[in-house]
């Protein structure tokens, strides 16, 4: 008998309930035989695929809910007792594999259309892939994967050999603005992309033999994408199969930005190199990012599966908050990934991967939401929170640990109080430089204005100060000049919504304050961004006055 079932027995309660003494699978539980020579045997619970040892796979597909005890250890042979089947049958019925009773009864046996997946996850199953796969699998069919897998490097290869002959086109298109027509058709191009993107999954899984479950919409951290649950990969014979599942994903969005990179050197009229350039880069971007093993994201999924250790993250992110309440409290711990000697610092790089994706992001972006007035702040306010939350939650976790492992509290409570200590130091004495940003106009007659939004700090706006004038982009800008406030006095008028934004000229406008500005010669650009540098303020004041001051302005 394999170790799924070689456990202690129990003793059995002579008032066992129908569910322990005739055991059977719950209604959502489905039991998969190896789908090769070397595959596993596979439960399926709902979505979850749990790999068991052949006598345990056994002892679930004989429990039908008519035998008893003695009948199983009987049918399944001379290796199982009466003993061993009833500790293994109250462990399946703990795991919920088999019927748990009057609790059990309305478990579904199909995932909710609506699903939420914490932290920041809603999912919104829309179709089923296998209908929208009938045309694909034939066409892979013809050429075999492999010949595919050749077209498609050609393909991606000769896209950034086209962005790099665009390179000087490419750096004009994210240093300048564009028209809101260019962005609305890169975010559909982009939707597009990414639903393709999850489709390829589908189709490398079905093509393997495996059956995808279900696609939609979801809202990931707050950005719209899609999904594709192709769990059943766990059911494939060999690793390589489900790291080719995993990555068909970011492979054909590499696709797609080099077929748009080669329609990029195509000369055509109005801005369609504009377009096809910023999608270009935009998938090559997203595809790049994908990869990346310390998010829950495709590169993740490859190395998992290369690996062959299920929930491979979550395992070396315990044995890294386990060394860390090693070093700061003490007590004793057991990895969970021995195996790997690696396992602490991946597992470090994925506690820390929201810290260097969100706050290089609010970097980027702190000033373009800035300049959307509340509304920005209040975005800037939720990113900021969730990676607080994400600290406090590690280091409760981390300080929980360690209790159990048999750290002291005194010592808990001394490092904890340290670090409190740190924290308050830094933000009482580390200072940093205060910026406003906001916008500039030229108004008919050559008079140039400051606009800022209603949620700029306005308080330290004095006549003389100095204003750097930019032009803006996507990604980057240009000085323009520079101003010095003529009065302190502000008139209120609707400002340009390209003074603020990336975006050519346009009808649309916001609120603003109007500040007259001195310059010894107009800027350009009619429109374009501005900001004030104010000094130097302690991090208290600076996460306040940049963070959430702007929330009630």
């Amino acid at each position: 008998m394999t170790s799924d079932t070689a456990v202690a027995p129990q003793e059995g309660n002579g008032a066992d309930s129908e569910h322990i003494s005739r055991p059977r699978l719950a209604d959502n539980v489905t039991v998969h035989p190896p789908t090769g020579a070397d595959a596993p045997w596979t439960i399926q619970r709902g979505e979850q695929y749990l790999r068991v040892g052949a006598d345990l796979a056994r002892l679930a597909r004989a429990a039908d809910g008519t035998r008893g005890h003695e009948e199983l250890a009987a049918v399944l042979g001379p290796r199982w007792t009466t003993a061993v089947v009833d500790t293994a049958v109250r462990r399946l019925v703990a795991a919920k594999v088999f019927h748990g009773g009057d609790t059990d009864r309305s478990a579904p046996r199909r995932a909710p259309r609506l699903k939420v997946v914490p932290p920041l996850t809603v999912q919104l199953t829309v179709v089923h892939p296998r209908r929208l796969l009938s045309g694909v699998l034939p066409a892979m069919a013809l050429l075999g994967l492999k010949r595919w897998s050749v077209i498609g490097a050609l393909l991606a290869a000769g896209g950034l050999a086209a962005l790099a002959t665009l390179g000087h086109e490419l750096s004009d298109v994210l240093g300048r603005p564009l028209p809101l027509s260019v962005y609305a058709g890169v975010i559909v191009a982009m939707l597009v992309a990414s639903a393709l993107h999850e489709l390829s999954h589908a189709a490398v899984l079905a093509y393997y033999g495996g059956r995808p479950s279900r696609m939609g919409v979801m809202l990931f951290y707050l950005s719209p994408a899609f999904f594709c649950d192709v769990s059943d990969g766990w059911r494939l014979p060999r690793n390589e199969q489900r790291v080719r599942v995993a990555l068909a994903g970011s492979a054909t969005q590499w696709v797609i930005a080099g077929s748009a990179a080669l329609a990029a050197l195509v000369p055509a009229p109005g801005r369609w190199q504009d377009g096809t350039l910023l999608f270009a880069a935009a998938g090559y971007l997203a595809g790049t990012f994908n990869l990346l093993p310390v998010v829950r994201l495709d590169g993740y999924l490859a190395l998992m599966s290369h690996l062959d250790i299920p929930h491979l993250r979550d395992l070396a992110m315990t044995d890294a908050r386990h060394r860390i309440a090693r070093l700061l409290y003490g007590g004793r711990y057991r990895p969970e990934l021995p195996q790997l000697r690696w396992a602490v610092p991946f597992g470090l790089a994925c506690m820390a991967a929201p810290l260097f994706i969100v706050i290089p992001a609010l970097g980027n972006f702190a000033s373009l939401l800035q300049r959307m007035g509340t509304a920005g702040a209040i975005l800037m306010v939720c990113a900021a929170g969730y990676l607080l939350w994400l600290l406090v939650r590690g280091a409760v976790r981390t300080a929980a640990d360690a209790r159990t492992a048999g750290a002291t509290r005194w010592r808990i409570a001394l490092s904890a109080t340290a670090f409190t200590a740190a924290v308050v130091c830094a933000l009482l004495f580390v200072r940093l430089p205060y910026t406003v940003a906001g916008g500039y106009a030229v108004r008919d007659g050559g008079q140039v204005e400051l606009l800022l939004p209603s949620s700029a700090d306005r308080s330290a706006i004095h006549a003389g100060g100095a204003v750097r004038l930019y032009r803006a982009g996507l990604t980057g800008h240009t000085p323009m000049g520079e101003a010095v406030i003529g009065s302190e006095r502000s008139t209120a008028t609707t400002a340009p919504f390209s003074a603020f934004a990336p975006v050519a000229s346009t009808s649309l406008s916001m609120p603003a304050a109007a500040y007259p500005l001195i310059t010894t010669r107009p800027p350009s650009d009619r429109t374009g961004n501005a900001e004030l540098t104010l000094g130097k303020r302690t991090l208290a004041h600076w996460l306040y006055d940049t963070y959430l001051a702007p929330c009630w302005r």
